[in-house]
């Protein structure tokens, strides 16, 4: 009998909740219902997601980043068909494949000139765990450090660097020397420091957790102390990296040259998991350098070729179509008309990022009806507010957007890459629309508001 996925597909159709609520992640079926968010999409085009209805819904959350390229990018579809029509002889293990050195080649072309090696994973934890070995292998210490809310994955090696307790909370204990520090703060990395037994200092540019950037001088005061201390600088790049923010790295705004980079995501071409760790060949050298040593940390999957493909084909729309100087002209354009609403609007506090990573910040307003229902709503739970602004701009206006962490009153957007300026100004014509609702108290999105609070409190 033959096998027809898409006949399958449509004979189940509508079943999307039911199979998870029975059979997967019933919490998470609980969260879409409660916020509004329960679709079932049926397309992916570019920078929208289309459900059964045909309604078309505009994607800034991107797969937490993944789809830099869109949805179904047309040169990516092309090289995964091309690879899966050539019959190659994949993961053999005991062999030297074309594609993944094709792809670190090209990857360590977009890098410092100081890294010449590449790793292949199957995605942005893994990388960072790659990374965690290294670190350790090749300095001798076991110390590391990571800052306050930081988010390097959560499998537990980059669960012992994750800064926000809500994920940590009950898998301790986890490894052990790993110590967090407040993001941005010089002075408590050179303390830290001092002892000279830090492996290394993990960080992200810039923290998906809140969109929080550091002073202009952070990086390259803690590149001297990681020099002058010889511990190794690894930049986490899996959400910031391939244009995310108008470079092809974060850093490269900062100017420095990291020991170790991971990357992800967005290296996938929205198609297959894949993640890399680029570093220095000392450090490589280090960790296999003996025969015996040559299969010490691999991954089954991490050379396959569809992930290969994705990747050089990835980054070859990216140069292309010009989408990393696309991405810094779109996050000007975003910035520029965003920035007024901050004075418009009490509740709205400041627009930060870099390119398209921007983080939106409420905080609470002055005006004592305002100030009465922000209070409520904190009062719950902290961070509620930012969820009268998700969830509108969902219901109302087909916009999928994200709160940027837990308590925090911080909207994250993460457009796809290719974004237009009448996307921009349909994002923000919402956002206004909405954040003028949140300006009447009381209102229909404070009646919202309150059903929220009633859920907060049944929970705690």
């Amino acid at each position: 009998m033959s096998f027809n996925l898409l006949q399958e597909i449509e004979k189940r159709r509508g079943e999307n909740y039911r199979l998870h609520r029975e059979y997967l992640n019933a919490q998470l079926v609980r969260v879409l219902n409660t916020i509004g968010y329960d679709r079932c999409y049926e397309r992916g085009e570019g920078a929208y997601l289309i459900d059964g209805k045909g309604d078309r819904y505009l994607d800034f959350l991107s797969g937490f980043g993944v789809f830099a390229l869109g949805r179904n990018h047309p040169v990516v579809k092309k090289a995964l068909a091309d690879v899966l029509d050539a019959d190659l002889p994949a993961l053999v293990q005991f062999d030297c494949a074309l594609l993944p050195g094709m792809l670190a080649e090209a990857l360590l072309a977009k890098a410092p000139k100081s890294l010449d090696r590449c790793f292949f994973a199957n995605s942005g934890t893994e990388a960072i765990e790659a990374a965690i070995k290294f670190a350790r292998y090749a300095t001798g210490r076991s110390r590391i450090l990571y800052c306050e809310q930081a988010f390097h994955g959560l499998t537990y090696g980059s669960l012992s660097l994750n800064g926000a307790k809500e994920f940590r909370q009950g898998f301790e204990p986890l490894l052990p020397e790993c110590e967090s520090i407040p993001f941005g703060d010089i002075d408590a990395l050179a303390r830290a420091m001092a002892t000279g037994d830090v492996a290394a200092f993990f960080f992200e540019p810039i923290q998906g957790k809140g969109v929080n950037l550091p002073t202009d001088s952070y990086f390259t005061e803690a590149q001297r102390l990681c020099r002058q201390y010889g511990t190794l600088m690894v930049a986490d790049e899996v959400q910031t990296g391939l244009g995310r923010t108008g470079k092809f790295f974060a850093f490269e705004h900062w100017g420095i040259e990291p020991d170790m980079i991971a990357i992800a995501k967005a290296l996938s071409g929205g198609y297959v998991p894949v993640g890399a760790v680029l570093c220095r060949g000392a450090i490589f050298e280090r960790v296999f350098h003996r025969m015996d040593r040559a299969l010490v940390h691999g991954s089954t999957f991490g050379k396959n070729p569809l992930a290969m493909a994705a990747g050089l084909a990835t980054l070859h729309v990216l140069e292309a179509e010009n989408l990393i100087e696309h991405a810094a002209r779109m996050g000007e354009a975003f910035t520029k008309v965003l920035q007024p609403l901050t004075e418009k609007y009490e509740c709205f506090y400041e627009v930060r990022g870099k390119g398209l990573m921007l983080g939106l910040e409420f905080r609470a307003p002055r005006s004592l009806q305002l100030k009465l229902g922000w209070t409520m709503l904190e009062t719950a739970q902290k961070g509620l507010f930012s969820q009268l602004i998700t969830v509108p701009l969902f219901q109302r206006h087909r916009i999928l957007t994200q709160v940027a962490g837990h308590n925090m009153n911080v909207i994250k957007l993460l457009p796809p890459l290719i974004i237009t300026e009448q996307e921009v100004s349909a994002f923000v014509n919402a956002f206004e629309d909405v954040l003028a609702d949140c300006h009447r108290y009381p209102g229909t999105i404070w009646d919202f508001g309150s059903t929220l609070v009633k859920q907060a409190l049944k929970r705690a």
